[in-house]
Parts: C-alpha cells; structure tokens; sequence
C-alpha cells in the first residue's frame, strides 16, 4: 500500500515544497513502508433513524447530531472504520526526534498520510464486498457535530481493542498515536458529496491547517 506524497507534503503544511523537501518526504515515506503497514477492521450495521442521530441496533451505537443524520440520508446500512499504524510507527517518531526533530515532522506528516490511505483501501474493500451499493465520503467523530465522546463506543463496537491494540485515553485521544475511526454510509442509490468545508467541522477554532492559512482538504 501506497501513500499520496502529495497528502503528506499537506500535512506538512509544505504543498508548496521545493524540490528537496519533496524528496525528503518521499524518502521518509519510502522508509515508512518498508517497515510498517496500516492495519484496520470494519464492521458494516443496518442503520436507522433516531430522534437525536442515526442509531445501530445490532451494536447499541448511537452516532448522535445532525452531521451523521444528513450524511446517512437514504443509507440502509453503516460502515465502521478503524485503521491504525500501530505502536510500531509511535516507536519509529520518538526514535527520530531523539535525533531529528526536523525528519520527525516529516515522518509524523508521512504517517497521517499513511492511516489515510488505510482509510481508503477499507473503503475500496467494502466497496467490493458490497458491489450493488453506493457509498458515502466516510466521515469521522470530531467532524461537525459527531462528538468525539462517541470513540470509546465506537472503539467496543469493532473489537478494535483486541483486533488492532487499540485504546482510547480519558482525554478521548486515541492510542496508538496514528489512529482513525470513520463512518461509511451504503445506499441502494448514488450518494452526493453532502457536506464538507472547515465552517462545520468541531476542530475548526484550533485546527493547524487553518492557522497556516490551508485546509485538510476534507
């Protein structure tokens, strides 16, 4: 599995980037995948509405807001996503900014890539099990009105724990470090592009990318 360079060199705030911080990022993302691979499970639940979301019976998930609501409109069923680099990549960064904290960013921006394009294999992996459905972008607790409160829930409903290592902190931070949780939603019928931009997004007051004067692109 591939990363986008381009995705990482954003997330290194440096999409702009000369010619030697380009080939830096590729040879740490190189690096990368030679050592380790994203890993992720995905469950996919019969979906319905609820008074405040749009709820999984068989796994008692609630996803709660208008967010969830308006993204699984006209979805008879939900993907849960939860993909992971692993204690593995946690060890890798700290080793590096023990040596390098320049090459430690560039690693760390190498890594959000990296989980993303886990995100998107388990999509391309659901797709073809489920050839007859359309599916929605996958969004993410944290993202508009979908409270990150939900991730521990979340979390249980995939066995992720076990499956994968993974925790979540009281803090509502997840380990290890290179974590995402996504909502996928699957229709009888093509799905729109429903909702996107920084003005709904619940990170939006103290999110890096605006204060760089960019966006995450979601």
């Amino acid at each position: 599995m591939m990363m986008d360079i381009s995705e990482a060199l954003r997330y290194l705030g440096a999409a702009g980037a000369d010619e030697e911080t380009r080939r830096a990022v590729k040879q740490a993302a190189e690096e990368l995948e030679a050592a380790l691979a994203p890993r992720y499970v995905y469950k996919v639940f019969d979906v319905q509405a609820a008074e405040d979301g749009m709820l999984l019976p068989a796994c008692g998930l609630l996803l709660p807001g208008s967010m969830a609501k308006t993204m699984l409109q006209g979805c008879q069923r939900a993907a849960l996503v939860c993909c992971t680099l692993g204690a593995a990549f946690d060890r890798r960064l700290r080793m590096t900014q023990a040596r390098d904290m320049a090459k430690a960013a560039i690693v760390n921006a190498c890594g959000s890539a990296y989980v993303e394009a886990g995100c998107g294999q388990a999509e391309k992996e659901i797709a073809s099990r489920y050839p007859g459905l359309y599916l929605t972008d996958r969004f993410s607790p944290g993202y508009g009105d979908l409270p990150l409160r939900i991730q521990p829930d979340f979390i249980l409903a995939l066995d992720a724990g076990r499956r994968l290592g993974v925790t979540v902190t009281d803090s509502l931070l997840m380990l290890p470090a290179k974590t995402v949780t996504a909502v996928i939603g699957l229709s009888d019928s093509p799905q729109p592009a429903r909702i996107r931009g920084c003005g709904l997004c619940a990170l939006k007051a103290r999110c890096v990318y605006r204060e760089r004067g960019t966006c995450c692109g979601v």
